[in-house]
């Protein structure tokens, strides 16, 4: 996925643990795992402000963006059948769909 997340690094810059962090942005340490190894497939802007509060940062110092190997980089967005219908229904780390 060409979204990376850095929770880690700004977790080692306020020497907090991910226990620590998980509680005090109220998700469980288990949610926190999955947006931290870039298994998340969508993140609630909610927890994304809650982590910015907690870890005192900017969201782009938690997400950032690098191509696809492989992918040429056009500057178009990829499109693929069925992706991003109204309709969608997407599982967000910090609540259960």
């Amino acid at each position: 996925m060409p979204i990376v997340v850095d929770v880690d690094v700004m977790l080692a810059r306020r020497k907090m643990s991910v226990g620590e962090l998980a509680e005090r942005v109220g998700i469980t340490p288990a949610n926190l795992a999955v947006l931290k190894n870039g298994r998340a497939k969508a993140v609630r802007f909610t927890t994304l402000a809650a982590l910015c509060e907690v870890l005192d940062c900017q969201p782009g110092d938690l997400l950032r963006w690098e191509p696809e190997t492989g992918q040429p980089e056009t500057g178009q967005p990829e499109t693929r059948a069925g992706a991003g219908t109204a309709g969608d229904t997407v599982a967000a780390v910090g609540e259960s769909a």
